[in-house]
């Protein structure tokens, strides 16, 4: 009887001790969401709303320049910020540490890879933003040619060690800021480069390599190069790349200046549902920002950026001249899409609210920074010249580079990716997806204010040119006449020039209505095709 008792006892403790085990997972795991869940929405309640100060479609004194990694922000940087600030107005770059006083009046423009958060240590109330996005799965393709194009610059060295040991000296003497210095390329890089060097050393160094499947497939040749389904389920792809935009637009990178950043972005990992939170925060900085470009739609980004943030630095600085003709575009423009919205996006900033009133400021002529009889028109032409270059070197160092890894990346190689790959990286950069798509929207309505801008202005050359009518009516009526009752020469030939710039202008103002039809349409046409 003992016996029977002791062996219930035994099963019921037994029975006590699984349903403990089964029981104890499912609690921790809900306390760890409460947790997560009250890291996330109390970070977001902090987060939210500080930035709606002011009008967000005036420059103000500081412009940062959110560079987020492969979406040609480096092409903005030296063709078009290049150009409108003057060294001594451009910060000393942050990079990984803040190296500059934000508070000091000369200090205009940030360029960095730093995250949102870099932010909270420049003056608040005096600093727009603005930034560029990129579909995010091109996005992910083209971090993974620039990491085998950089990394393959190493194997010029016999091993891993000389390269690190010869890159150290090269720096400290030169003092340069390497692309080692900066992030996300500073962790990126090295882990690439360390791949490289596995792989050459596993096949020999002096072998001669030759794949067929570098003209079946360009992400996978995997003696050579880290095959693109491993690069990205890696934990550093996990880490850095996935989701990236997001991340740097919230301020929550590993390169973060907010204590907490780890923390909130450990959770959204573990418990992606609670993303909604982060992605909320992150369309609303991006409502909030001066500007929004999409890599896309390049020459329509390119235009908005010189009219809604170029022409302020001009105007600011007293170098922009208003010379509407001038901006006109021309029938034998080999950039007609990118032109056709130059005078649309310059009369928006003249007729708004948002600080542009002040048409003097617009026609000043003076050349503080050299760049005297500045116009939008002028502008656009630079930067197309400088990015055209740009293009030479960079097309040149990328054959140079991956001529050491047998790697061609055409963009037809992308068509032959394995639609199984497209859709992980999809799922894996859901919150990005959904962001760009936000962007999209921001970047239409940005060019539809413009239309309509175009359309008053093209009200004001009407009645210009009414007002011309007028005045030839005036001096016929008051009989300027020779004696005899004939037209001296000279009246004729008054006469026929107004009637000729008349019917230019009529001209003009068909031509701009039609012009701004098809402009609306290609806008809608190149938007939606992303």
């Amino acid at each position: 009887m003992a016996r029977a008792a002791l062996r219930l006892g035994a099963r019921a403790l037994a029975l006590l001790v699984l349903v403990s085990v089964a029981v104890l997972p499912l609690v921790s795991s809900d306390d760890g969401y409460k947790h997560c869940e009250g890291i996330v929405r109390g970070w977001a309640d902090s987060s939210t709303g500080r930035e709606k100060d002011g009008d967000k479609l005036s420059l103000k004194d500081l412009l940062f320049f959110l560079h987020i990694p492969r979406t040609g922000g480096r092409a903005y940087f030296h063709c078009f910020l290049k150009k409108l600030y003057t060294n001594a107005q451009e910060c000393p770059r942050s990079y990984d540490k803040l190296r500059f006083d934000p508070s000091h009046p000369d200090c205009k423009l940030v360029v960095s890879h730093d995250d949102y958060s870099l932010t909270s240590k420049l003056p608040r109330e005096r600093t727009s933003v603005v930034t560029i996005l990129r579909n995010p799965v091109d996005r992910v393709f083209s971090t993974y040619e620039f990491l085998v194009e950089v990394a393959a610059r190493f194997l010029v060295h016999p091993n891993l060690t000389s390269a690190k040991l010869m890159t150290t000296r090269v720096l400290t003497k030169s003092r340069a800021v390497s692309t080692l210095d900066i992030w996300p390329w500073k962790y990126l890089v090295p882990w690439m480069r360390e791949d490289l060097f596995a792989r050459r050393d596993a096949r020999g160094i002096d072998q001669v390599h030759s794949s067929k499947k570098v003209k079946a497939y360009a992400y996978d040749v995997e003696d050579m190069v880290m095959p693109l389904h491993q690069y990205i389920n890696d934990p550093v792809a996990h880490e850095i790349i996935h989701n990236g935009a997001t991340f740097q637009i919230t301020g929550l990178t590993n390169n973060s200046y907010f204590d907490g950043a780890h923390d909130v972005r450990h959770c959204v990992r573990k418990h992606p549902d609670l993303g909604r939170i982060v992605l909320e925060v992150a369309k609303n900085r991006l409502d909030q920002m001066l500007y929004v470009g999409l890599t896309e739609v390049h020459e329509e980004s390119a235009s908005l950026f010189a009219h809604m943030v170029g022409a302020q630095v001009l105007s600011q600085s007293g170098t922009l001249n208003l010379d509407l003709k001038e901006d006109l575009p021309s029938e034998t423009d080999s950039h007609p899409s990118m032109v056709e919205h130059e005078d649309e996006e310059t009369n928006e900033h003249l007729n708004n609210a948002h600080g542009w009133q002040n048409n003097e400021a617009l026609n000043s002529t003076s050349d503080e920074h050299g760049k005297g009889n500045m116009t939008i028109g002028k502008l656009m032409e630079a930067y197309e010249t400088c990015i055209a270059e740009l293009r030479k070197v960079e097309s040149s160092r990328r054959k140079i580079s991956l001529k050491k890894v047998e790697a061609r990346f055409p963009k037809e190689a992308r068509k032959l990716v394995p639609e199984a790959i497209l859709k992980q990286i999809i799922s894996l950069n859901s919150l990005d997806m959904e962001l760009y798509d936000h962007a999209k929207k921001i970047f239409t309505q940005e060019h539809l204010l413009m239309l309509k801008a175009q359309q008053s202005m093209v009200g004001q050359h009407r009645q210009l040119g009414e007002q011309k009518e007028g005045r030839i009516s005036i001096i016929w009526s008051d009989g300027i006449c020779s004696a005899d009752g004939g037209l001296p020469w000279m009246v004729v030939f008054l006469g026929l020039g107004i009637t000729t710039i008349i019917v230019l202008v009529t001209l003009a103002v068909m031509m701009r209505k039609r012009t701004s039809k098809l402009a609306l349409t290609r806008i809608h046409e190149a938007v939606s095709r992303f």
